[in-house]
């Protein structure tokens, strides 16, 4: 799988994990509580990488072609505008119900 396909499947995979957060924002009466969710969105961004990763055969700690980075970093510099995006529009979201 190409970089620009992973950056692809890692957006459709994370939308949907930004709406099972925004249902559970519903039942979470407690702010502090609602932002934790921040951070659970941050772990599936995480995670969504390492799975995709395996599913594609793809060793993040190797090194990409023709640069001095592992997959990993590559990956993560192409993918972190997506994560900040989304994780902007839960912020957006938590702070607007309260």
């Amino acid at each position: 799988m190409d970089i620009e396909s992973f950056r692809a499947e890692l957006e459709t995979r994370l939308n949907i994990e930004k709406e099972y957060i925004n249902q559970e924002l519903s039942s979470i009466n407690d702010y502090q509580e609602k932002l934790e969710l921040l951070g659970k969105f941050n772990e599936k961004y995480k995670e969504l990488i390492k799975r995709l990763a395996n599913e594609s055969g793809i060793d993040l700690n190797a090194s990409y072609p023709a640069e001095n980075l592992s997959y990993n970093q590559i990956i993560l510099g192409k993918t972190m505008s997506i994560y900040d995006r989304l994780a902007d529009e839960l912020y957006e979201k938590i702070t607007t119900i309260n």
